[in-house]
């Protein structure tokens, strides 16, 4: 039975399915350096549901030497922070500890699993509205729910495992079958929605749609996607695309690579666009459309750091 779990990384994600672990009473560790002096200090507020809640880890460590072997290690950190990995990861892990990575894109889970082994390794998809506003803080405009599955093939246990986790802290958990197939099919909305709202100037995700070309882009985008992923094997229905769209026509969102844009921090390209596009010379599939984003959102990277 998972009891102690360490969450390393203590940006939005963290943050919240950190602090909605601790409310159900786990033992949370976080490994926080840059705020980590802040969550010592003032621990977590959480907004979400109309409510404010001020929880407190078990501890805040710098390094995993402070913590030592867990049961659980939740990778909140960005995929621009996976050099960072074989450092942090190794002292967290025991015998039995599952590690379960909320990363997006491409190629992440396989990073994770390079450090700490594809039989404990569980890939974790947040469809989640979920803002840091300060260091500690974090709002949750839509709750959502999380899709887990194992990395290491069909077998569930560790995935549902770690679901029971989130259903214990109140979030809907669900586990896919098929690992990959969920990580293409959470880019349908994260490959438009989360390039557009930077490259165009820092729109939300709802106001995206309201213009006629933009919305034409989004789903250009989204067949580009669709037809990559049916070219590796997964099918997703026209119904799916629709559904995204619909949804996000009220959402009134900043996605997590806008917010990054605007702080200045480094985009996370290539989990995301980049190996998508790589994967789509490699197969010999057409996606003008996302090589375009691609290139944009990189110029806008560079002049940015520039």
């Amino acid at each position: 039975m998972i009891k102690t779990i360490a969450v390393v990384g203590a940006g939005a994600l963290g943050l919240y399915y950190g602090g909605r672990m601790v409310l159900a009473g786990f033992d949370v560790s976080y490994l926080a350096r840059s705020d980590g002096e802040k969550l010592r200090a003032d621990g977590i507020t959480l907004e979400w549901a109309g409510e404010t809640r001020r929880l407190r880890p078990a501890r805040v460590a710098g390094e995993p030497t402070e913590i030592g072997p867990v049961d659980l290690v939740v990778v909140a950190l960005k995929a621009t922070a996976n050099g960072e990995l074989s450092r942090l990861l190794p002292l967290l892990i025991g015998n039995s500890t599952l590690v379960v990575n909320l990363q997006n894109g491409l190629g992440v889970d396989d990073a994770v699993a390079a450090v700490v082994g594809g039989e404990r390794t569980v890939g974790c998809l947040c469809f989640v509205g979920v803002n840091r506003l300060a260091p500690g803080r974090a709002i949750c405009v839509n709750e959502g729910y999380v899709e887990l599955g194992s990395f290491a093939g069909p077998c569930a246990a560790g995935a549902e495992a770690v679901a029971e986790v989130f259903r214990r802290a109140g979030v809907r958990a669900k586990v896919a079958a098929d690992l990959s197939a969920a990580r293409w099919r959470k880019l349908v909305w994260n490959v438009p929605f989360n390039g557009l709202t930077v490259t165009e100037g820092g729109l939300t995700s709802d106001a995206v749609l309201r213009d006629p070309a933009r919305e034409a882009r989004v789903r250009a985008l989204m067949r580009e996607v669709q037809a990559l992923a049916r070219a590796e094997g997964v099918e997703i229905e026209d119904a799916f695309l629709e559904h995204n769209v619909s949804i996000t026509r009220e959402m009134v969102y900043r996605p997590s690579t806008l917010l990054d844009f605007l702080a200045g921090r480094p985009l996370e390209l290539d989990p995301i666009w980049g190996e998508p596009l790589s994967r789509a010379r490699r197969l010999g599939v057409p996606v003008p459309e996302l090589a375009r984003l691609h290139a944009e959102l990189t110029a806008k990277a560079a002049a940015s750091a520039g």
